[in-house]
């Protein structure tokens, strides 16, 4: 299922939110690593119905995908 822009929309505002308090990081940086993220692709592409998992669990997804970049 793909869900409407405006969800999409209030979904990555919450996920950098969540991001940015868990990598205790700016929410500049937390927007910048999101949007280069491949997590933000799943959820704009509608995999998995990434939309309807809550912000701390993206979040979290995020994290650990960026863990994996910075071991490669």
């Amino acid at each position: 299922m793909i869900a409407n822009r405006l969800l999409i929309g209030h979904k990555c505002d919450g996920v950098i939110k969540a991001y940015a308090k868990l990598a205790e990081i700016p929410l500049r940086q937390a927007f910048d690593v999101f949007y280069r993220s491949i997590l933000y692709t799943e959820i704009i592409r509608g995999i998995s119905d990434m939309h309807c998992r809550s912000d701390g669990y993206l979040a979290e997804e995020l994290a650990l995908e960026m863990n994996r970049d910075t071991k490669k």
